[in-house]
């Protein structure tokens, strides 16, 4: 059985600085500090490479968090071995368009390349530009971090390819109305942004790796975590799972799941962990689930819409 063609957003460097070198050159890299040929060394489980590589990414930089360590190590995993020959790749170039390209070949080590652990790559001579895609994939594509999977766009992404007209529609199954999810879309980004400003921010600060966040979108082995956050006396790391749209207790489950895994690959053994979701309301089974819940909370939000005549 063939493998399902993925697609992923792989940001060349900082801000998309090498981005054109790589086009010129045909591939794709990571860097990450971890300076030795990892050839041999690529199990077919991230879980695995986390696990032999975050003490040596530690050792490399002390400063880093057992969480930042285990980002890294997840992102270079991905570009290392993650992604198949024939999956595709977006990758900014800082003009506001994307280079994209599939993969051709299997890992290979250049130390004498800014981006050392490489894979080579088809580039095509179509760019996309962001403004032709759609809010929602506009949104996923400018996420924090050096690999974001963006495969549910897949049909967009072809027809952007292909010069097709895209429809812009929203595709969140949680989502009842579209011109709700229209305001409300934003939460995540509105909420980082204005951390501090919130009651959370005044006990939690959002993961963060040498000045850049982390904490958003946080990879974990059953889905991205809306935010990762780790409380002022580092004692606690708070899981918060955003829901645009009705909320009911199933998210309970899918919370505890990013907990558990939160638990056992990234808190230390002095740690606990915490969930928090953060809904417009919720619903009697959510109530109910959360009654016998002692670690995890809900938080509602409001939007507030006001109109003033004058200038």
């Amino acid at each position: 059985m063939q493998a399902m063609k993925r697609y992923n957003r792989i940001m060349l460097g900082k801000g998309g600085m090498y981005a054109e070198a790589c086009f010129k050159e045909n591939y794709i890299g990571a860097d990450f500090d971890i300076e030795q040929d990892l050839s041999g060394k690529l199990p077919d489980d991230w879980r695995s490479f986390n696990k032999a590589f975050i003490p040596v990414c530690q050792q490399v930089c002390p400063s880093k968090s057992k969480v930042a360590a285990g980002l890294s190590c997840g992102m270079l995993w991905t570009i290392s071995k993650g992604l198949k020959i024939g999956d595709v790749v977006l990758c900014p170039n800082g003009n506001g368009e994307y280079y994209v390209g599939t993969i051709s070949g299997n890992y290979f080590y250049d130390p004498n390349k800014p981006l050392s652990h490489c894979r080579s790559v088809e580039w095509m001579q179509k760019t996309i530009s962001r403004k032709e895609m759609s809010l929602e994939l506009q949104r996923s594509t400018g996420s924090i971090g050096t690999c974001c999977d963006i495969t549910k766009y897949a049909a967009e992404i072809e027809q952007l390819i292909n010069s097709q007209v895209t429809i812009i529609s929203c595709n969140d199954e949680e989502v009842e109305d579209p011109s709700v999810f229209a305001l409300e879309k934003h939460l995540e980004d509105f909420l980082i942004k204005n951390w501090k400003q919130t009651p959370l921010g005044k006990k939690y600060d959002i993961y963060e790796d040498n000045g850049e966040l982390v904490g958003q979108q946080y990879p974990s082995d059953t889905g991205p975590i809306d935010i990762l956050a780790l409380s002022k006396d580092k004692k606690t790391i708070l899981v918060i799972e955003l829901k645009k749209g009705r909320t009911t207790d199933v998210v309970i489950g899918q919370i505890q799941r990013y907990m558990g895994y939160v638990k056992e690959e990234l808190a230390e053994s002095n740690q606990t962990v915490k969930g928090i979701i953060i809904g417009l309301e919720a619903d009697v089974r959510l109530k109910r689930a959360l009654a016998v819940t002692n670690n995890i909370e809900f938080y509602r939000y409001k939007i507030d819409f006001k109109l003033q005549e004058g200038v």
